[in-house]
């Protein structure tokens, strides 16, 4: 495909992609009233053991913009199955005729990995905002920010998510020649170190416990993913031998 089709084939794909977040936030904008009782139920909690601790609208349309940003974070978890369906299929044209098929089990992989990694997200969230405001003294009160409480909860559940897609990017790239299995498996150091790194940072708890879980259910991922690039790479070796015994090579 020539770089003017890639470059339409992505703004259609990324189109889609926008039209179908906006779509979902539609959905989003009549949810908004549970999931923020959600995001706000760890402030009240600490209200209720005595700590001062509210949030604050700053500005006349700070609640409309909270509401509009809710949307679109809802929105994104609602059209998760579309947009990255999409994604999967402007990769798709890169694949041989007989991989194409692996677009739709991409798709099914990476919903559920998306949402479990969010899932997470969300059930360490109560528990940061816990540890993090118990920290104010008792001369002080916490008048939070919405808005900026608002993203650091955004951040929080949807970098859970992403850190939960790596294996499907392995497995692509496994797919389309460019790193082997066994490259993989030689880089494991490395590949550890980046993860725990990567969880020291995302995770929001000072304790490391937290880190560790995380970092070993990441690891648990890459090294599952590993065994699927393996067989992956055997079955592409074997298919490679057998057809250079039919044209008589080596």
């Amino acid at each position: 495909m020539p770089l003017t089709e890639h470059l339409r084939e992505f703004r259609s794909r990324t189109l889609l992609s926008v039209l179908g977040l906006l779509a979902g936030a539609v959905g989003g904008w009549f949810l908004f009233d549970p999931v923020f009782n959600g995001l706000a139920q760890p402030i009240l909690d600490l209200q209720e053991q005595g700590l001062n601790a509210t949030l604050n609208f700053t500005t006349v349309a700070a609640a409309f913009d909270m509401k509009m940003r809710i949307a679109l974070f809802i929105g994104a978890f609602i059209s998760s199955p579309w947009w990255i369906y999409q994604m999967w299929a402007f990769i798709a044209p890169g694949l041989k005729r007989t991989e194409k098929h692996y677009v739709l089990l991409f798709t099914a992989a990476t919903i559920p990995l998306f949402l479990a990694g969010a899932a997470l997200g969300w059930f360490l969230l109560p528990h940061a905002v816990t540890i993090f405001i118990s920290f104010t003294p008792d001369a002080a009160a916490n008048f939070i920010d919405a808005r900026t409480y608002l993203t650091f909860c955004m951040r929080l559940v949807l970098a859970f998510g992403i850190a939960f897609l790596f294996p499907v990017v392995m497995v692509i790239l496994n797919l389309l020649g460019v790193v082997r299995g066994s490259t993989f498996l030689r880089g494991w150091r490395w590949a550890v170190v980046l993860i725990f790194t990567f969880a020291a940072f995302a995770n929001p708890l000072p304790d490391p416990w937290t880190m560790i879980a995380l970092g070993l259910i990441m690891v648990g991922l890459y090294y599952g993913t590993i065994g699927l690039c393996v067989l992956n790479d055997r079955r592409r070796d074997r298919r490679a031998a057998q057809r250079d015994a039919e044209l008589g090579i080596g």
